[in-house]
């Protein structure tokens, strides 16, 4: 899977944690039918493994369908067995390294410089910046971009839809959204709510679109 190509043409990463499996699954369903196909399965959520195989059989071999918060070589093996397509991490950690092995692109969790060229240099085919809301916003973002602006940047952590464009607008290659897209759908919420947020983040993302 061409991790970066997805991201490049999606531009927007929906990122389900949840406490429910049936609603953290039907949530993955919803937000593919939905129009949003690039989605990342936290493994910090209930059954999130049996969640991400249930997913991967209902959307089939095509489906951008990646694991979320994978710290370990351990996790990394299992999200590959489950049917993630991708690994996303946190921060600089054993994921990136073990995702190269096994032939899996990461979105590897940074924040710093240091961090930035840690990953880059690991192997990291993009670069989750987090949590993007509290290292300073777009304009975090925009200073990052000053010395690597050739990396390819995902915001994720505090990103509603005007953050959103706020970072696509500075430079961001994706951006990646958690509650503010999927509130308590994973939980057991409302798919009803779930498709109008959906709807509301890919209008941000087509206004953003690059020329």
């Amino acid at each position: 899977m061409d991790l970066l190509a997805a991201l490049r043409a999606h531009r927007l990463l929906a990122i389900v944690r949840g406490s429910d499996p049936d609603a953290a699954l039907n949530t993955v369903l919803t937000l593919v039918a939905e129009g949003v196909p690039l989605v990342e399965v936290s493994l910090t959520g209930r059954d999130a493994l049996d969640v991400i195989a249930q997913a991967r059989a209902a959307l089939g071999p095509d489906a951008t369908l990646g694991a979320g918060t994978v710290l370990t070589s351990d996790e990394a093996r299992a999200a590959q067995k489950a049917g993630a397509a991708f690994l996303v991490t946190p921060a600089v950690s054993d994921g990136i390294a073990t995702g190269r092995e096994l032939g899996l692109p990461v979105l590897a969790g940074v924040m710093t410089p240091t961090d930035v060229l840690q990953a880059h240099r690991l192997g990291a085919t993009a670069l989750k910046l987090f949590p993007a809301g509290s290292a300073g916003g777009p304009g975090y973002l925009r200073d990052l971009r000053g010395p690597f602006p050739d990396l390819p940047f995902v915001p994720v952590g505090g990103v509603d839809a005007q953050a959103a464009a706020g970072y696509l607008r500075s430079g961001a290659t994706a951006v990646g959204v958690g509650s503010p897209l999927v509130g308590d759908a994973a939980s057991g919420g409302s798919l009803t709510a779930l498709r109008e947020r959906a709807r509301t983040f890919l209008d941000v993302v087509r206004a953003e679109a690059r020329p």
